[in-house]
């Protein structure tokens, strides 16, 4: 039997385990939301992955010694499963008091056991604090729409918001207005939504109201950025298109999708409210 949200941790209370512990890794099967989105899980309109900046990293080292590290993880967005995230951060958990000899047998570790709870090969990359702080900020790319002076008045997702501009265009277009909220607990997950495109003009306005329709929407982070790609690809024609949220963090995870059609390699974007 496959593992469904209600199995998972989320909203209820658990033991923050100090130990290692592989087993506490929760995957949970794509497959399902992408059939409700009208997508065949085994021939996906786009390609990508999820960033996961993982910022509570810690373990000891030979001697004993703690380390503090920040993680960044990649997790193909074709992998059977994605990770629920609250068993992703007890298992980042379960590292605190477990000592490994090296940084590479510690990140050789993660990779191991998140690939074999996504079902496909995962990325790690860990970095010291020093590292982390050389990386520094980054702006969303693009036009951000969220000054345009318009009422809003609806909440809840309206995909049929989306309205056609005018002419061809290449541009990229951005809102920090993404709020949509976790499918159990209810807790908001706030984002910034990039939409980079050449194809058929989206109208700006009309893009803002739909951001703004995920307000009291419930889904995880992975599948917002696949339904905000669905039905933008649906509704125009697109010669390319890249859809990806940074999501700020929360529990010290942040959760960054990527799709797009052509774009394989993902920016290494990390905007400052993460």
């Amino acid at each position: 039997m496959s593992n469904t949200v209600e199995m998972s941790q989320l909203g209820k209370t658990s033991l923050y385990e100090t130990e290692y512990n592989p087993s506490i890794l929760f995957p949970i099967s794509r497959r399902e939301k992408q059939e409700e989105l009208g997508l065949d899980p085994d021939n996906l309109p786009y390609v990508g992955c999820d960033v996961w900046y993982a910022y509570e990293i810690s373990w000891l080292n030979a001697l004993g010694k703690p380390l503090a590290m920040v993680a960044r993880f990649e997790l193909p967005c074709d992998s059977p499963c994605l990770i629920e995230s609250k068993s992703f951060k007890l298992y980042l958990n379960s590292f605190n008091q477990s000592r490994f000899d090296s940084v590479a047998a510690a990140r050789e570790t993660m990779i191991k056991d998140l690939s074999a709870a996504a079902g496909a090969p995962v990325k790690v990359e860990l970095m010291t604090v020093a590292e982390m702080e050389a990386f520094g900020f980054s702006k969303a790319p693009g036009q951000c729409v969220d000054e345009l002076d318009i009422a809003i008045d609806t909440y809840m997702y309206q995909p049929d918001f989306l309205l056609k501009g005018e002419g061809h265009v290449e541009e990229a277009i951005h809102s920090n207005l993404l709020k949509s909220n976790c499918p159990v607990t209810g807790q908001p997950d706030w984002g910034t939504i990039v939409v980079e495109y050449r194809g058929e003009a989206i109208d700006h306005e009309s893009f803002l109201r739909y951001i703004c329709s995920f307000r009291e929407h419930q889904e995880f982070h992975e599948q917002c950025a696949e339904r905000v790609f669905t039905d933008i690809q649906q509704r125009f024609r697109m010669e390319e298109l890249t859809v990806y949220a940074q999501y700020v963090r929360r529990g010290g995870l942040d959760i960054n999708p990527w799709r797009s059609t052509h774009h394989k390699e993902t920016n290494r974007l990390r905007l400052v409210r993460q």
